[in-house]
């Protein structure tokens, strides 16, 4: 009977486990998405940028007029630089959200066998011929 209330208790663990999964896997799906989404945006600010910078340049190059350029570029190759060091930290994160994700369908598909074995989810009828 002791044997029986710990496979209750293990099978209860896992059914909160999985429910929590089940839970949180839209969310950490959904964050993903959105940090992909980010992800394309901070690259196309970034070519944006070096577009801009360039044109400045080019600009400032061909000017007759004494017009100093110089600070502007500066501040957009400036901004260029926090954009890629926000760009590399959202990578890291949604590699991150990534592997937790893995991991987690990992041990729930684990625990389920785990169960199936041990007979919890025992799919035959107890009406068996």
């Amino acid at each position: 009977m002791a044997s029986g209330a710990v496979v209750d208790d293990s099978s209860g663990k896992d059914a909160i486990a999985e429910g929590m999964y089940n839970v949180l896997q839209p969310a950490v799906q959904q964050l993903d998405l959105h940090v992909h989404s980010v992800r394309e945006s901070q690259v196309e600010l970034r070519e944006h940028i070096d577009n801009l910078a360039s044109e400045l340049c080019r600009i400032n190059e061909h000017q007759k007029v004494a017009l100093d350029l110089d600070p502007y570029v500066k501040k957009l190759l400036n901004a260029r630089r926090r954009v890629v060091l926000v760009n590399n930290i959202l990578q890291n994160a949604q590699e991150r959200l990534r592997r937790l994700n893995h991991n987690v369908a990992k041990e729930t598909a684990r625990r389920k066998t785990m169960l199936e074995a041990s007979g919890v989810f025992n799919t035959r009828s107890p009406s068996k011929h």
